[in-house]
């Protein structure tokens, strides 16, 4: 199995000062309830100098537990979604995964999934997925519990090949390196299409002519933005067939229609984008508002599903992605789904719930429409 990139203590660029963080505060939205466990510890050598290096390697500039702290000589330690499922078999639903490395330069890497014991009763090659976790650009990883079991389920209830992407993580790999890196992630699946890629998976059973893109959250965000790339520039011999953006993190400046106008909330949300995000021009950079960027036209999909939650407060910026691309010169079909009485990422917080079914069982329905 490949490493897992990312680890629970990494370091990143020393902040200026620790108040660089202090008007930040988790969360404005829930993010996953990832399963905690005890945080890596760091050995530090005896001598006098170590000691007090020590000392100070333990005064915590930011607090956001129980996501992540970060500390003032620049460490970051991630408390919770750093944990590694192993590769297998998974009997229950009979999808098999498998880890496979993109880049070993950059770190960048992948865990794909197949249908295992439909696929040696069927040769038609299956829908392709990319997906992209989300944790707001900073937490999370294919690898962990939390998304291992979602695509597993995903893959078996849709019968298609999955690949779900790694990028690197802010603040360590602050943005835009997670879009770089998911750009990166599409070129190395393209190198598949003539079946001579490095991994077999992809080369005997993904179908490059029903392509999707996937991911929840600031997944989603990357999703979207990895299509209108797609659109703007090809990827050739890639045929991307939809998008699935679920609970989607988007936002802006100025409130839109029916969003709750809380300033602590405006405030927490920019905050968390600029810390993703340090060199941003800010709440209406293109990135994080679609309404901003003037190649929305260019989503190279003719599909989209959004899905929305009633009590999430990004709720209706998926609304208004959604009129945004139908008053566009885009052309394709947009289609929102709203989970009634729940909450942003429920579906992943509580799997097996009436309303997670039933949305799993529409982004199943929604990656085989056209077979």
């Amino acid at each position: 199995m490949a490493t897992c990139y990312g680890p629970s203590m990494c370091l990143w660029p020393k902040p200026k000062t620790p108040s660089s963080f202090t008007n930040l505060s988790f969360p404005l939205f829930p993010l996953p309830s990832f399963p905690h466990r005890k945080p890596d510890t760091i050995s530090f050598s005896s001598s006098s100098s170590a000691s007090m290096d020590s000392a100070l390697s333990n005064e915590v500039a930011q607090d956001l537990s129980p996501y992540l702290k970060i500390y003032k000589d620049g460490r970051v330690e991630r408390l919770s979604g750093t944990d590694v499922v192993p590769t297998s078999l998974d009997p229950q639903t009979g999808v098999e995964c498998k880890d496979a490395v993109i880049s070993a330069e950059t770190g960048l890497s992948a865990r794909l999934y197949i249908p295992k014991t439909k696929i040696t009763t069927n040769s038609t090659k299956l829908p392709l997925l990319i997906y992209y976790h989300g944790g707001g650009f900073c937490m999370g990883s294919p690898f962990c519990a939390y998304y291992h079991n979602y695509l597993t389920t995903l893959v078996a209830e849709a019968n298609v090949v999955a690949v779900s992407v790694d990028y690197r993580k802010a603040p360590e790999n602050p943005l835009p390196l997670g879009y770089d890196d998911s750009w990166a992630a599409l070129g190395w699946v393209q190198s598949h299409i003539e079946g001579q890629g490095p991994e077999e998976w992809l080369n005997s059973y993904a179908d490059f002519e029903r392509v999707f893109f996937a991911g929840d959250s600031a997944g989603a965000n990357i999703a979207h933005h990895m299509a209108v790339r797609l659109g703007h520039e090809g990827l050739v011999g890639v045929n991307l067939k939809g998008i699935i953006l679920v609970h989607p993190y988007f936002w802006g400046s100025e409130p839109i229609e029916g969003e709750t106008d809380v300033v602590e909330n405006r405030a927490r949300a920019a905050a968390i984008w600029r810390f993703a995000y340090p060199t941003t021009s800010g709440a209406d950079d293109l990135l994080i508002n679609p309404g901003k960027d003037p190649k929305l036209s260019k989503l190279g999909a003719k599909r989209v599903l959004v899905c929305v939650a009633e009590q999430d407060a990004l709720r209706q910026r998926g609304w208004y992605y959604s009129d945004l691309l139908r008053k566009s010169e885009w052309g394709g079909s947009v289609e929102v789904v709203e989970s009634k009485e729940e909450d942003h990422v429920f579906h992943l917080n509580n799997p097996v719930g009436d309303n997670a079914v039933a949305l799993l069982k529409k982004i199943a329905s929604f990656l085989n429409q056209d077979i």
